[in-house]
């Protein structure tokens, strides 16, 4: 491919205390391809999203967006290049429903006085546009008025990744969105990260199942103790080969 990567990391290093999370760390993803994140528990993929998310700035290293070196020094900051983040917790509130949950923290006014004055919240607006979002992608979820606490692990996972498209993102960062799911479900939320690529938004997502990557994944990045352990082309590439790299039998092709 030509041209610079939509997002890309070089040497990115995150200390905490004593513990060294992250030790010169590279990655790229480009529009419309999705890159796994992969390594064993602690070896820094969270962290490295939370880097890029800007919750926890990096101390050494340099992102680039489009091309150029930027400081993404707060969530805000991302958000507004057009990074958006499903963490694995999802951070829905289970006594709001879906369509709540969606717009939560900009929620629509009313139009005219009601809106301007009074500061009314547009109820029926808010659910209407969350019904065409969620058709648009797809999800299946049946009714916008359910609380999420109704709802399925699948279901849940959907919501939050619909509401971070709300804000238009050019890269979507996702944290382990199919553990904890069943079959169904899990194949489910690989056919939304398909639906993304096909929009040409680049992908990161952290999975420990390389099943899953291998369906849906077009790189592979392994993390190891905090670095760098391998770059895998997925579609020309064995589980075994990312697994070996994973545990560190083997290192970079």
């Amino acid at each position: 491919m030509t041209g610079p990567p939509l997002l890309a990391v070089r040497g990115i290093s995150k200390r905490f205390g004593a513990v060294q999370a992250l030790k010169d760390v590279d990655l790229e993803v480009r529009a419309g391809e999705v890159v796994a994140l992969v390594g064993d528990n602690g070896a820094g993929k969270s962290t490295l999203i939370r880097v890029i998310a800007g919750v926890d700035p990096a101390d050494k290293g340099v992102i680039e967006w489009e091309g150029r070196a930027v400081q993404i020094r707060t969530p805000r900051i991302a958000q507004r290049l057009g990074i958006a983040t499903v963490y694995q917790n999802l951070a829905l509130c289970d006594d709001l429903d879906v369509a709540e949950n969606l717009f939560l923290g900009r929620e629509r006014r009313c139009p005219g006085l009601r809106g301007r004055l009074f500061r009314l919240i547009d109820y029926g607006g808010m659910r209407r546009e969350a019904r065409g979002q969620l058709d648009e992608m797809g999800i299946r979820v049946p009714d916008v008025r359910a609380p999420v606490a109704s709802l399925s692990g699948g279901q849940r996972q959907t919501v939050a990744i619909c509401r971070a498209l709300l804000g238009r993102p050019k890269a979507v960062l996702l944290d382990e969105p199919t553990a904890a799911l069943g079959i169904r479900q899990a194949g489910h939320i690989l056919d939304v990260v398909d639906e993304l690529r096909e929009r040409g938004i680049g992908v990161i997502l952290i999975s420990h199942n390389l099943g899953d990557v291998k369906a849906v994944a077009d790189e592979a990045a392994v993390l190891r103790l905090g670095s760098n352990n391998g770059f895998f082309h997925v579609p020309t590439t064995s589980q075994e080969q990312i697994f070996s790299a994973v545990v560190g039998a083997t290192g970079s092709p």
